[in-house]
Order: structure tokens, then sequence, then C-alpha cells
């Protein structure tokens, strides 16, 4: 398998696109099967050209791409500058396609893929998502009813927030709206790695009472003492971590025996109450569901990446990393992509920053916060089931 990644900081679009095409050039030649490009701020205004530019030179059986406030390219991190990072693998088929979200009657929504016949026979979907006019969380639901199956990764476009500030291309045709993806048939070679950047604290337990997603009752006792009582038990630094975010992780699949890093669904706790001791929580829970409680910081986020990395063997990886992540959590930059050069020993690593990333936990694709999710390719120590 053939892979390359390049970046430019050039400010100018048009002398950008023309070092980073001509570094793939020389990696991997004309016509890999796929290309992604992820292109900052400065950028979105020549984004249509230099969609067209990259399909024109590299000629790529697959492209999708689009914008975000910071991209990644190799080991370096470009946070909030001109920045373009394309990444280029030959995959074995692949098919891009494009969605588009309509609200229907009673606010449900209805999705429409450019391809149903090859979405219906992928294995994989990376997807790269408008945050102003594609809901991602109903798509994945969607998705986990339609086809249980379907692993999803990616990750929501950031330079901005309102209508028309996002750019996306599928195969050098550019949208300001919906979502563009590509169609992954044979995940023999792919593995899939979601560092959610949480470290437990207690012990895993059930909920014995719980409505939507207020948790009454933990192993029959009120939830909000249940969490007083940790709370009692921590250090002082595990403490300082729980009063700047305290979350809760539920488990996905509750067939397993004991429970690690990577089988736990990780939302925040949204505060207590203390007449009826029950917590509030960014997800519904259901009775009998098992939940473990969670903090986060730069040391647990890095810590939780080198875990779930250890051990993996890959050619290149595609990252989509949290736009809270970076410079703002670790106070230095190229945290998430360094780990993953060193992790897998390969420069071919791109990606962007995200304002919401994609991955599956257990077998179901979920959207994140402050998550680092990571596509790896290739390498004899991959794990196709993630």
């Amino acid at each position: 398998m053939s892979f390359g990644a390049a970046l430019s900081e050039h400010p100018i679009a048009v002398h950008a696109t023309g070092e980073a095409v001509g570094a793939l050039l020389e990696q991997v030649g004309e016509e890999p099967d796929l290309v992604l490009l992820f292109v900052t701020g400065p950028h979105v205004g020549a984004f249509e050209d230099i969609a067209r530019a990259v399909r024109a030179t590299l000629r790529p059986k697959a492209l999708i791409g689009t914008t975000a406030v910071s991209v990644i390219g190799g080991s370096r991190e470009v946070e909030e500058q001109p920045g373009l990072a394309l990444w280029a693998g030959d995959v074995g088929p692949a098919r891009a396609v494009s969605f588009h979200a309509t609200m229907g009657l009673g606010e449900s929504w209805s999705f429409d893929c450019s391809d149903d016949i090859a979405l219906s026979g992928a294995s994989m979907l990376i997807l790269l998502a408008d945050p102003a006019s594609f809901p991602v969380a109903p798509f994945l639901e969607h998705l986990r009813a339609e086809q249980p199956s379907l692993r999803v990764v990616g990750g929501v476009a950031s330079a901005g927030f309102v209508p028309d500030a996002n750019r996306l291309t599928v195969n050098g045709e550019t949208m300001v709206g919906g979502a563009a993806g590509v169609l992954l048939p044979d995940d023999r070679a792919v593995a899939t790695v979601v560092s959610q950047g949480c470290r437990p604290i207690g012990e895993p337990l059930t909920v014995t009472r719980s409505e939507r997603n207020i948790i009454y009752e933990i192993a029959g006792r009120p939830a909000l003492e249940r969490l007083q009582q940790l709370l009692g038990t921590l250090s002082d630094a595990e403490l300082e971590m729980a009063r700047r975010g305290l979350h809760v992780g539920r488990v996905i699949d509750e067939h397993k025996v004991e429970f690690d890093r990577g089988d736990f669904l990780i939302r925040n706790v949204m505060g207590g109450d203390n007449e009826v001791g029950a917590i509030a929580v960014g997800d519904e829970i259901a009775v009998g569901d098992t939940v473990q409680f969670q903090v986060r910081d730069a040391v647990s986020a890095d810590e939780d990446l080198r875990l779930l990395l250890d051990g993996r063997s890959a050619d290149a990886a595609l990252v989509f990393t949290c736009n809270g992540r970076g410079y703002r959590l670790f106070g230095h930059p190229d945290h998430d992509a360094e780990v993953l050069v060193r992790s897998i020993e390969s420069p071919s690593v791109a990606g962007m920053f995200c304002a919401g990333e994609i991955g599956p936990v257990g077998a179901q694709s979920f959207l994140h916060g402050f998550t680092a999710s990571v596509v790896l390719f290739g390498g004899p120590g991959s794990d196709p089931a993630g």
C-alpha cells in the first residue's frame, strides 16, 4: 500500500496548493485511490479553485475535503493560521459521495445519499459534515438503525459556525452545505482509535433508576450520593480535575465481563439536584446501563491517546481532533500529530481540528467532543475490528 501526506503554510492559496500537490506527487504519484483535502479559514475563499486543482493534478479515484480552523500534516498542527493539508492513499475501491438532510414533519430528519447502492455495501464511511446544515447525531442514529455494521469516522467542519462559513468538496465539486463522505467497502487494512481523553475514577456501577438524561439511582443509592462519596476519596489533583469538568462514561457493549477505556462513551455531567439526589448528563441513560465517572485534563488526554495507540502498527493515518485540544489543552503545539506519527512510525498523517468528532465506541459510531478520532491504514498489526 502507498500513502503520503503533505502540508503547506504558505499564505497564498495557489502557492500552498502547488507545494502540497507537488509533495504528494513525489510520494504517491498520480491516480491514488483516495485523496483528502483540509484547508484553514484564510483559504476558504479559494477552496473551490484548490479542490479543482488537486483533482486535476493528482487525478484521484475519490476526493473529499473541507475547511477547518486548524489542520494537521505529518507531525505538525497548524492552528488558526493559513494551512493546507493533503492526504493520499491506495486503499482499494473507494467511492466519494454527498449527503443532504431535510427536516420533515414532527421535526424528524430524512437523509439523502448520492449513491445509496455504494452506501449499502460499505463497511466504513469517512464523513466530513457542515455544522450549520447537517445534523450529525441524528444521521448517526439513522445509520445505527439502518446499517448497524457500518463504522463512521470523521469530523464536523470548523472554519466557522454560521451558514455558508464552510466549504466541502466531493470529487472537485464544491458544496456549501450537507456532508461529504467516502465509502470503503473492504476494511481488512483499516482500524479505528477513538481517544476521548478521559481517565476513569471509582468503579463501574449499574444504573438502577433513570429517566432520559437524568440518573436518579446508581447501584440502589441516590446518584448524587454515590458521586459525593466518590469525590471524598479523590486526591487533590483529581478533585481539581473534577471541578474543571466531570464526566460519565456509559458502557456500550454490556456483554463484556471487564471494561477498559475504549468501552465507554463519554458524556458531560451537567448538574445535580440535592432535593432528589439526581444528576443530569449529556446523554440518555437507561436502567441497567453500566456507568463510571471520568475526569479529563492534558495528562489524562495524553495518556489515553498513547495507551490506545500502544501496540498498533500502521502505514498511515487520518486524524480528526477537537478544536479544544491542540495548544489550548496541552500548552504546546503538535501534540496529537506528534504522538500519532511516533506511535505508527510513519509521517503519512493528516487531518483537521473539528467542531465535533465522529468515531465508533464498540460497534456503534457516535459524535464526540474533546476527542481524537483516528483511522489507521495498512500495517501488519492493524485490527479491523478497531
